[in-house]
């Protein structure tokens, strides 16, 4: 898979992407990710990206007009290209929609910063429009590293036993995964709970069923 992600800062994901499971990825091949720098596509001598928004306001905001040039750029070699800007005001991302986005061949990552994007880069330039939740943000490399690692996990040969990922939080519908524990079965007074060193496999997959119920009650309580 390849993705391309549009960044004022493309050295923000030169420690993530060479680390872990997601560094073995690309290592290999499994994922292919291209860092542009918007600023390359700057405009006059300065390489200018941003400006003063219209309406007056504080901060600054990112211009069309190097998102464009980059964005026709990328066209030339990914003419399939699936564009997303990150940004507040899109739909919330969640693992279905990672699901659908690790299907495709090439996803385009746009990075806001400042006070954010010329809104006719959302209007014209752009598929979709995703934010990863109710809270700030300095820019979008957080929110693009976030999509990049949630995408990654599910491309075959990204993880090694990939049945692993079937019993994850949220990949099955109104499920988080029940709590974990491993050794040593005593700590300082705080016990593993008994059914888990029973070996009883029906009372186990019971205790997991409860478990995850109860972790889902809560999370749809405090959502």
């Amino acid at each position: 898979m390849q993705i391309n992600v549009i960044t004022l800062f493309p050295d923000f994901f030169e420690s993530p992407l060479r680390s872990s499971l997601l560094g073995k990825a690309v290592q290999s091949g499994i994922l292919t990710v291209n860092l542009v720098n918007l600023r390359d596509y700057g405009l006059g001598r300065h390489r200018q990206v941003d400006d003063v928004p219209y309406g007056g306001g504080h901060g600054m905001v990112l211009m069309v007009e190097p998102v464009h040039a980059a964005m026709e750029q990328l066209a030339l070699a990914y003419p399939q290209q699936h564009r997303i800007v990150l940004s507040p005001r899109g739909k919330t991302f969640n693992q279905k929609t990672a699901r659908r986005l690790a299907a495709m061949e090439t996803i385009t990552l746009l990075c806001g910063h400042y006070e954010g994007i010329d809104e006719r880069v959302a209007e014209h330039l752009s598929d979709e429009s995703i934010s990863i939740g109710d809270f700030i943000l300095s820019g979008g490399e957080v929110s693009a590293l976030a999509l990049i690692d949630s995408i990654a996990r599910l491309l075959p040969g990204f993880m090694g036993n990939p049945d692993s990922i079937a019993e994850e939080s949220f990949e099955k519908e109104n499920y988080i995964e029940h709590p974990q524990y491993t050794r040593p079965a005593d700590f300082r007074g705080w016990n593993v709970p008994e059914v888990l060193l029973s070996g009883h496999h029906a009372r186990i997959e019971e205790w997991r069923q409860k478990e995850s119920q109860k972790a889902w009650s809560k999370y749809k309580s405090n959502s």
